[in-house]
């Protein structure tokens, strides 16, 4: 699904570099140059999403690829200094865009009259996925011409979460009405976390045909599901996990679309207070990965299970290289991480950085690339890595408005 050609970013910025002095400076805390280096870790960061107005990349398990163009969500309002308060306020309508990694020019994709926030794509068929209230969308990005998936009838009106490998199939969950009630009445996540996890409502998996519109429900339980995942190489295969306190919960699962049957375990947790989550697939489809600790906040693993044999591989870490989120390369070779705040579950206070991951034995040896200090971790910078594997995207707010960033490995 990620092996792609294209003219490599690397080139365009080496380029750029040629033309032109890059300044060495701190990062964030200030507005930055479009390029510069960072004075903490030598190497060059540059700003992929020169637009006014906040924008924002995937969730890190999300692939935002599209031949040479990343999909991302763009705000209209332009803000003024640092002003963060109202950052994603009503005012700000949101629509896609994307950016040509060769020469970081941006388009906009879709131009509705609504907001439209979504991270499902399709690289094979060249799409996006979206939805408005019972209506769901595919926009191809090439023409930009929109066509009509199916009309949600009352009793099926979920939410669509991801999109097969060959685009034949969407999946989402539909919720009992009565987790929206608690939502609305506890809007906070310190709030409505754990009463969604102890009302234990009944959940429901379906899937869409995006050529017919048919609406299926494969799976339902009295568990909070989420996090749906088709795999990147099986189009019948979906991960998704049990949502909740990571110690109370064996949260990674998979399920056969198709076959339907019971679904299958990822890992099982096998200590008190042991916990893993965070879970994505290897590029290939073979490996479910993982953030593994044993027990929580104390010894800290990035873990992997091959799905089809069921074996587990688990690679130590330090506290302080633990991060809200890692990510593995396309050829599954290395990783990276976005640290996480001193407040994290590592509560570390030297764990502010972009990180890249080098397999060492049963361990991982890290690579600081951006210091993060200046960025808030209310925002998770979500990483990934560029399609020709050079470059580490993430998000920050270290200027002030949320962008997307490159970090040169």
């Amino acid at each position: 699904m990620r092996k792609m050609t294209m003219t490599l970013l690397s080139l365009m910025i080496s380029v750029s570099a040629m033309s032109q002095t890059v300044p060495t400076l701190e990062t964030g805390g200030q507005p930055m140059p479009d390029e510069w280096i960072d004075k903490d870790t030598g190497h060059r960061v540059i700003k992929l999403t020169r637009r006014a107005g906040r924008n924002s990349s995937f969730y890190f398990h999300n692939n935002p690829f599209i031949g040479n163009e990343m999909i991302f969500r763009g705000g209209d309002r332009v803000y003024a200094g640092n002003d963060m308060v109202h950052n994603g306020g009503p005012a700000d309508r949101v629509q896609m865009y994307a950016v040509d990694l060769q020469t970081l020019r941006i388009r906009q994709l879709t131009h509705e009259p609504f907001n439209v926030n979504t991270e499902i794509v399709c690289p094979k068929t060249r799409e996006i996925f979206y939805q408005h209230g019972d209506t769901v969308f595919a926009l191809n990005t090439d023409r930009l011409e929109r066509r009509t998936i199916t009309l949600m009838p009352p009793a099926l009106r979920g939410d669509i979460i991801t999109v097969n490998a060959d685009g034949t199939l969407l999946a989402g969950k539909l919720d009992d009405p009565k987790e929206r009630e608690i939502l609305r009445n506890h809007p906070k996540k310190s709030e409505f976390f754990n009463l969604i996890f102890n009302a234990r409502l009944k959940k429901t998996i379906f899937t869409i045909d995006t050529r017919s519109g048919d609406i299926d429900t494969i799976y339902s339980e009295r568990a909070w599901l989420n996090h749906l995942q088709f795999s990147p190489t099986d189009p019948t295969l979906l991960m998704f996990c049990h949502e909740g306190p990571w110690h109370e919960v064996d949260r990674i699962w998979t399920i056969d679309v198709v076959k339907r049957g019971q679904p299958q375990l990822i890992h099982k947790r096998t200590m008190y207070r042991e916990i893993a989550g965070h879970e994505w697939w290897g590029a290939d489809g073979r490996y479910i990965y993982f953030d593994l600790q044993k027990p929580r906040g104390e010894t800290f693993f990035v873990g992997k299970t091959n799905v089809y044999t069921g074996v587990e591989e688990d690679y130590e870490l330090q506290r302080h290289e633990w991060s809200v989120h890692f990510v593995s390369s396309w050829d599954e070779k290395t990783l990276a991480g976005d640290g996480g705040s001193k407040t994290s579950v590592a509560h570390s206070p030297e764990g502010q950085w972009i990180y890249f991951f080098e397999y060492d034995g049963k361990r991982l040896k890290s690579t600081r690339l951006v210091n993060m200090k200046n960025h808030n971790y209310n925002l998770e910078p979500n990483i990934h890595f560029s399609p020709d594997q050079r470059w580490i995207i993430f998000r920050a707010n270290f200027e002030g408005v949320e962008n997307v960033y490159a970090v040169e490995i």
